[in-house]
Formats: C-alpha cells, sequence, structure tokens
C-alpha cells in the first residue's frame, strides 16, 4: 500500500540493504553517533550509528564497515534521532494553503508523513478537486496519504453541498495509489442507523483491505460506541473527555487526542493516560486543524509533542503516540514508524528531550530541512480555473438580506424566545442556547446586552438561493460582522454580525475576491484572508499566509473578540455532525435527535 511513497519499495532493494548492513556494499548515507529514540523498545539507546541505502535503512549499530568512498556521513553531533513524525488526521485545507505550501511549512518541524482528509475541498469541488490536491503534494518529500472523504454532504438531508460522494465513488478512489483509507466517518447516526449509504462506504473500504477513519464526537462510551468500533473504524479524534479516549482504547480503538489552533483538546485528554496505568500503544497525537500563524510561531507535530509532555505524558511515549503507534493504526509500520532495518529512513534531528527542536529532517534517506527551513522548492501550483471560480450564490446580496421577522402576531415591544447556538471557546462542542429578544418594528435584531448576534448560512455553490437564519452567543463581539466561505463542511457562505449594513459588506467582499474570511466594521473592512482556491485556500507560503492571519485576529480583537483563533470556532457553525445546535444553508439542525429545529420556541 505504501510503495506510491516510498523511493523504492522494500522488493527493489533487499540485496543493497543486505549488502549494506554486512559492510559488502557502502552505504548512501551514515548518520553517526546519535541518540536513538527506540519506539520499538521504549529506550534511549546511546551513540548508534545508522547506515541508509535507496532511501531505506540498512543497518543500526556502528557503521564505520558500511563507509565507503562515496557515503555521505552526517555527524549527530549529541543530537538524539527519531522516527519522523506522522500525523494521523488533518486537513490540509485549514492550513489555508495548497498542499505543497503545507508541505514546505510542516516537513522542517518533523512531519514526515500525514494521514490526510480532503474532505474541505472535496465538499466544493468533489473528487475532481482532490484530485487536484493530491497533484500539488506528490511534487514534495511529505508523505501525503489520502484518507477519502465519506461524508459529502457531512450529513445526508440537512445541507447543500458542491458534490456529492456515496459508496461508488469510494469504491473507485480505493485504487488510486495515493489513497490509504475512508476519511472521518463523521455520520456515526447513519453507521448506529444501518443506512444503506453509510455501510456501503465502510464495505467498500473494507474490501480494499484499507482503513476507515472515524468521528465519534458524542459523549457516549457503552452501545453506540461498541457498535461504532464493531462497524470497522479503526481510529477517532473527537474525544474531549478524557473517559471517551480511554473507553475508545480499552475497546481497542485508537484514540487521536487532538491539539489543533483551536481545539485545545489534549490537556484534558492526557489524563485518560496520566491517571491511569495502562499501555499507550492505542494512543496517536494529532493537530486536526492548523493555520498558518501556528505552523509559523508554534510549529507543527512537535509543538504537540511539547505539548503532551507538558501535560505530564513521558516524552519517549509521546514520541511512540506520533510514529509507531499511527504508523501500526494504519497498518503501515511495516515500512513507516521507527527506526530499523527494511523502513524508510525518515528521521527526525532532535536537539534534546527537554527541549524537543528540530535541528534536522530526512524523509527517504535525503536531508530535506535544517534548522527550520526547507531544503526544497518547486515553481507555484497552477490551479485550474475551475477551482479558483467558486462562488455561485444566484442571488444579490443587500442589506435587507439579513432582516428575520418577528413570528406573526408578535407585538412591538414583546419578548420572542429564540434558539441559539452558544459556542465554547477552544473547543468544537456548542450549545443550544434559547434566549428572548425583543421585537422592534416586527423584526428581530442582534442583541449585543446578552452577545447575541445574527447568523446566516448562504448556498454557494449551485445558485440555489436558499439560505439558514439563526442566532450565535459567545463570540464577545460589540460591532460590525464577520464572514467566512470555511465554514464546515459544506463551506456556504457563513455571515455573523451585530447589523444588517456590516453583514451585507461582508458577504459582498467575499464574493468580489472568490472566497475567504474577513472582518467589517462601521461600513470598512478591518481584516480580510482571500482564498480563492476553492473559498479555502491561498497559494501563498506560510509566513505571509500567517501575517495576514495575524491580521485579521488583530481584526477579531478590535470588534470585542478575544477567544484563541475565532475563526475556525465560527466556521463550525454550520457542522450538522456535531452537538448540540449548528445552522446549515437548510435551517437549523438539533444534532442530538438530527432533526431540523424551529428557530422560535
Amino acid at each position: 500500500m505504501l510503495n506510491h511513497f516510498c523511493k523504492k519499495p522494500l522488493w527493489e532493494c533487499t540485496r543493497t540493504l543486505a549488502a549494506v548492513a554486512q559492510g559488502q556494499q557502502p552505504a548512501d548515507t551514515v548518520i553517526k553517533g546519535a541518540h536513538l529514540v527506540n519506539v520499538c523498545t521504549a529506550e534511549i539507546q546511546p551513540d548508534v550509528d545508522v547506515a541508509i541505502a535507496e532511501g531505506r535503512i540498512a543497518y543500526i549499530g556502528h557503521a564505520d564497515h558500511c563507509i565507503g568512498e562515496g557515503t555521505r556521513v552526517i555527524e549527530a553531533g549529541g543530537n538524539y534521532i527519531a522516527p519522523g513524525f506522522l500525523d494521523g488526521h488533518i486537513h490540509v485545507e485549514s492550513s489555508m494553503m495548497g498542499a505543497g505550501e503545507y508541505a514546505r511549512a510542516v516537513v522542517p518541524h518533523g512531519t514526515a508523513g500525514i494521514y490526510w482528509d480532503p474532505h474541505e475541498i472535496c465538499n466544493v469541488l468533489g473528487l475532481d478537486g482532490v484530485k487536484v490536491m493530491m497533484e500539488d503534494a506528490e511534487r514534495t518529500p511529505l508523505k501525503a496519504m489520502v484518507t477519502t472523504p465519506s461524508c459529502v454532504p457531512a450529513v445526508p438531508g440537512f445541507e447543500d453541498t458542491g458534490s456529492f460522494v456515496g459508496p461508488e465513488e469510494i469504491a473507485e478512489s480505493m485504487t488510486w495509489p495515493g489513497v490509504v483509507g475512508l476519511g472521518e466517518m463523521m455520520n456515526f447516526v447513519g453507521v448506529l442507523g444501518g443506512t444503506d449509504h453509510a455501510h456501503g462506504e465502510l464495505a467498500e473500504t473494507l474490501k480494499a483491505d484499507k482503513v476507515i477513519t472515524g468521528h465519534y464526537s458524542v459523549p457516549e462510551t457503552d452501545q453506540g460506541l461498541n457498535a461504532y468500533v464493531a462497524s470497522g473504524v479503526r481510529c477517532c479524534h473527537e474525544s474531549t473527555r478524557a473517559e471517551d479516549a480511554l473507553a475508545k482504547m480499552r475497546l481497542g480503538q485508537y484514540a487521536q487526542l487532538r491539539y489543533g489552533s483551536a481545539w485545545h483538546d489534549l490537556p484534558e485528554l492526557a489524563h485518560a493516560i496520566t491517571d491511569h496505568d495502562i499501555d499507550t500503544r492505542f494512543a496517536n497525537l494529532i493537530s486536526d486543524d492548523t493555520h498558518p500563524h501556528t505552523l509559523v510561531e508554534d510549529g507543527h507535530l512537535d509543538h504537540v509533542l511539547r505539548v503532551a509532555v507538558k501535560c505530564g505524558i513521558p516524552v519517549i511515549e509521546a514520541i511512540q503516540m506520533m510514529t509507531i503507534n499511527v504508523a501500526t493504526c494504519f497498518r503501515m509500520d511495516n515500512e513507516l514508524g521507527s527506526i530499523t532495518p527494511g523502513k524508510c529512513a525518515d528521521i527526525v534531528f532532535l536537539d534534546g528531550l527537554d527541549t524537543l527542536n528540530v535541528t534536522r529532517m530526512m524523509i527517504d534517506g535525503d536531508v530535506v530541512a535544517e534548522n527550520g527551513k526547507p531544503l526544497f522548492d518547486y515553481p507555484p501550483f497552477q490551479f485550474p480555473e475551475w477551482v479558483t471560480h467558486s462562488m455561485h450564490l444566484g442571488r444579490p446580496i443587500t442589506a435587507e438580506s439579513f432582516v428575520v421577522e418577528a413570528p406573526a402576531g408578535a407585538a412591538d415591544g414583546s419578548l420572542v424566545e429564540v434558539r441559539a447556538i452558544e459556542i465554547i471557546p477552544g473547543k468544537v462542542g456548542a450549545f443550544e442556547a434559547h434566549v428572548e429578544l425583543p421585537v422592534i418594528d416586527g423584526k428581530l435584531e442582534s442583541d449585543l446586552s446578552q452577545d447575541v448576534l445574527k447568523t446566516f448560512v448562504f448556498e454557494r455553490h449551485h445558485e440555489t438561493g436558499t439560505f439558514g437564519v439563526g442566532f450565535t452567543k459567545g463570540f464577545g463581539i460589540t460591532r460590525g460582522a464577520m464572514a467566512s466561505t470555511v465554514a464546515h463542511d459544506a463551506h456556504n457562505l457563513l455571515v455573523v454580525g451585530t447589523n444588517d449594513a456590516d453583514m451585507a459588506l461582508a458577504a459582498n467582499t467575499l464574493e468580489a475576491c472568490g472566497g475567504g474570511m474577513v472582518v467589517v466594521a462601521d461600513g470598512e473592512v478591518l481584516g480580510l484572508v482571500e482564498l480563492p482556491i476553492a473559498g479555502l485556500m491561498n497559494d501563498l507560503g506560510a509566513e505571509e499566509m500567517s501575517r495576514k492571519v495575524h491580521a485579521l485576529e488583530d481584526a477579531w480583537a478590535q470588534i470585542g473578540c478575544t477567544m484563541p483563533s475565532p475563526f475556525m470556532t465560527m466556521a463550525l457553525i454550520p457542522l450538522a455532525c456535531l452537538p448540540e445546535l449548528r445552522l446549515t444553508n437548510r435551517g437549523l439542525v438539533d444534532c442530538t435527535t438530527f432533526q431540523f429545529a424551529d428557530l422560535f420556541v
């Protein structure tokens, strides 16, 4: 399954590797005098040499006999070496960069491979959009292993997306050389309910002998979780409580402990390990969603590793959780995840196990980054025009588009009870709140005294003109409006604001630039991140995108919001597979019963 991602498949290298190990043929490269983090035995082996040939590890020990006239010798200089880090669940699109620029951003931080679910672009442009992303990724040394999006739409019947994926599409994608499994099965309701759609996708993945990745986001660890695991779902990244992660590991499901830009679940989830005397082989460390500012300022998996250690997870166990455990989860530990003979020579150099700073990165035996800088480059990827023109609203948006009529018979000055989505800073969940809003001239408005904002979702793929109306609570803004085409998972146009004029300006600003994220106030654009690639990404590099995102965060602060990565929390308002209440272009969705909900209580 992995041959597509290796310099050479093992069956082409066996003679060479055997000869190099015995000193009968010189190695291509020898690393001298390193402290080896052995993830197989959870120990540190001091003063170890590693001989590499054909992009794979041939020998570990004292490798003077492997050095010949043409051998490159790398003095480790007291550095520790560990297997290249593997991210078991990420969405490249959340970095707001194409796959090529994403690789340049994460490889210097020790990331050798990712198991990515490109369901963002798939919801906008279908599997053809996924193919374009894969073409961009294939130019890089990063092992970008695709799990085909399973939920397009995320929950069928509750939203309108740009495309559709079902069992037939899954079966076809499983023949692609870059696909290693099924993307997160968010439709756990369909799995538990035995629907043909959900179980058809599971079946096509299992028939192809590939891995099913999961998304079980409810705090239930008994019958439902057992049914979900029994259906073949091998891992899940949606634990938010320590008991959820522990229950999954006890059932033989890989619990993927998340720490991204906005989803800071790891400090809580770490208690599943630190408070119990358990084997941690079924624990992974992942990032899920990481925006460019985090990548530039903090790093990628190296940052997650440092957080894990700070949370009390022993450092070697933490390294196992992003190397051999991940490779085993995806049944690729025969190729990846350890520094052992025959494996791909994906090796990260660390200056120490206390600092965990990456000083050098090797993939398939090639040095691809040093001191935080990538050593690979290529021309900008040329995205097709249909990828960069994805805004199809089918209706003009004006201030009048944001009028919310009070229910019939409601007198001016009376109070109307409405359902509102109450967001949780730094978490993916949201509550259903009931708030009373005054009727003003027959309409309902945002109420800043209660931190309640008008919220609209406009369909942007097929010019249907449909939209959903609701209210959100918890952003803390005091003026202006925000809009985004990064609105999981259908990625329709999401607008939240205090007044109709600013909401219209925010929406029209994004339509004009092809999509993105914007903050406006008092008729002025305060911050804008243009994302013309499917309304999700830009072709700029990480540092420039980081500056743009940082400016957008400053704009959020100007209008009163101080939560971390607020645009990422906002982007989950339409995600109808997360509890409790969400808003799509079709209306409010009760995500505990999976039924549409009335705005008025």
